[in-house]
């Protein structure tokens, strides 16, 4: 059985869940991936992870720095997915990694020699957790902002908010900060 409650964001409505007391997933509304609530056994309610999930979520948003390891993190995905999620955990607040980087450490912890950018894009895009999780922290190599399920524009609001020098940043010729990439 999943619990679920929603929260109010500077984002806006954030789905928040949770198993027992693990913390299973944040879903921005109206982003890519989010889930059908009808395929699963869930209920509306309040528990002491989901509690302490809005409480990290509402420092996060005050412009605190709330640890991620405050919370017990159990993402639902494959076995690379979980490596790609853990990585993306180790990239500091107010701090950007780029895709192939992330593969590169992607492919060291998985005992490969290399890894494909756009698998590792693939992981990081089907991130359950996201903000807490911080797949919003992940650029392309030339400074390029593609890659948010929840969309671009909070993508870069999640950057700003962090801190991020964006001097280097910047939208792909042709995407708004409202559009959403896909392609990793």
């Amino acid at each position: 059985m999943t619990d679920i409650v929603y929260f109010h964001s500077p984002l806006g409505k954030l789905l928040l869940a949770g198993v027992g007391d693990g913390f299973t997933g944040l879903w921005i509304e109206g982003q890519k991936y989010y889930p059908d609530l009808a395929k699963d056994e869930i209920r509306i309610r309040e528990t002491p992870v989901l509690i302490q999930a809005e409480l990290w979520l509402n420092r996060y948003f005050a412009g605190e720095k709330p640890e991620i390891d405050e919370l017990k993190l159990l993402p639902r995905g494959s076995s690379f997915q979980i490596i790609v999620w853990k990585l993306l955990c180790e990239i500091p607040y107010g701090k950007v990694t780029t895709y192939g980087a992330l593969a590169s450490e992607a492919a060291a912890a998985s005992g490969r020699e290399t890894m494909s950018a756009q698998a590792v894009g693939g992981a990081v895009g089907h991130n359950p957790i996201s903000i807490i999780i911080p797949c919003h922290r992940v650029v392309g190599a030339d400074g390029s902002l593609t890659g948010y399920a929840g969309g671009l524009d909070r993508k870069t609001e999640l950057l700003i908010h962090e801190g991020v020098d964006m001097t280097r940043l910047f939208l792909p010729k042709g995407k708004t900060r409202q559009s959403a990439d896909s392609n990793k």
